[in-house]
């Protein structure tokens, strides 16, 4: 499986995982000529009042020899996937109300090892 296979295989894992989470996936492989977003997904509403968006960077390793998936969310990445965010926010005229967020997935599997929200630099 190349790279790009593997990479949509454990997008679709995690998007069905955070549904089971009680999340619903607005958008999958969001991209815009100067930034992308592997997941788009909101908190079902509750009390009437929709969560927030959260913006999900996927990472998954077979196995953790170069370290776990969430390491390679870096401050750098977080900055790009704020500009993503803030830029999905324009282009959709919706709600600026948002998080980052990262899910981490492991193994041939695609065990889902860990999900952070709200992660800041």
């Amino acid at each position: 499986m190349t790279n790009y296979a593997t990479g949509h295989q454990a997008e679709k894992v995690a998007a069905e995982y955070l549904q089971t989470k009680g999340y619903t996936i607005i958008e999958l492989n969001w991209r815009h000529a100067r930034a992308e977003i592997d997941i788009i997904a909101q908190k079902r509403p509750r009390f009437h009042r929709p969560g927030p968006l959260v913006f999900f960077e996927v990472k998954h390793r077979k196995t953790d020899h170069q370290g776990r998936g969430l390491d390679y969310i870096t401050p750098k990445k977080i900055q790009q996937m704020q500009f993503a965010a803030q830029l999905y926010v324009l282009v959709k005229k919706c709600s600026d109300d948002y998080i980052i967020g990262g899910i981490e997935l492991s193994g041939s599997d695609y065990h889902i090892t860990q999900v952070l929200e709200n992660i800041t630099i």
